[in-house]
């Protein structure tokens, strides 16, 4: 477990550095495109193969070196990433890990869920907790970039199944 551990907050820690470096300074007709969240990705599959421990350990690892690398209040990512790593490894088992659907409904309902837990920490919070803008257009391309890659991700990743998976799965 340890292992996958390790090797799932690595992943997350460089895909976090390559959507904060690379990836947010894409624009489409000069018009500036929200990074993709592909640590949340990363997290997302590792916890559905590996189950709730993992995907809460991970998610608290690669959610506070994010709290690091942004604005954001210390402990709101980890929170947020501790929360989606322990309910999408509640459904290891639950559904069969296809390479189209299952990803793409599991990057919606992760990144749906980060959305609502930042805007409920900011009803509480106040202006400290940035929120998402539902007419922004930010929050509908970062969703959609989510859900497109996700396939393109979980691909990648199975590559590394060996390292990313506990127990027998990933010897």
């Amino acid at each position: 477990m340890i292992k996958s551990i390790v090797w799932t907050t690595l992943f997350a820690f460089g895909f976090t550095v390559l959507q904060s470096t690379v990836l947010i300074n894409f624009q489409l007709f000069g018009i500036p495109i929200p990074a993709p969240d592909l640590a949340l990705l990363v997290l997302a599959y590792s916890s559905y193969v590996n189950g709730a421990m993992v995907g809460e350990v991970a998610g608290f690892a690669s959610g506070v070196f994010l709290d690091f690398l942004s604005a954001a209040p210390l402990g709101l990512n980890a929170f947020i990433r501790t929360l989606i790593g322990g309910l999408a490894g509640r459904l290891k088992g639950a559904f069969f890990l296809d390479k189209f659907l299952l990803p793409m409904g599991l990057a919606f309902v992760a990144t749906a869920l980060k959305v609502l837990v930042v805007f409920i920490l900011h009803f509480i919070f106040g202006s400290v907790v940035a929120v998402y803008h539902f007419n922004a257009p930010q929050l509908w391309i970062e969703l959609g970039l989510n859900i497109i890659l996700a396939p393109l991700l979980f691909l990648l990743l199975s590559l590394f199944k060996p390292l990313l998976l506990q127990g027998r799965q990933g010897n």
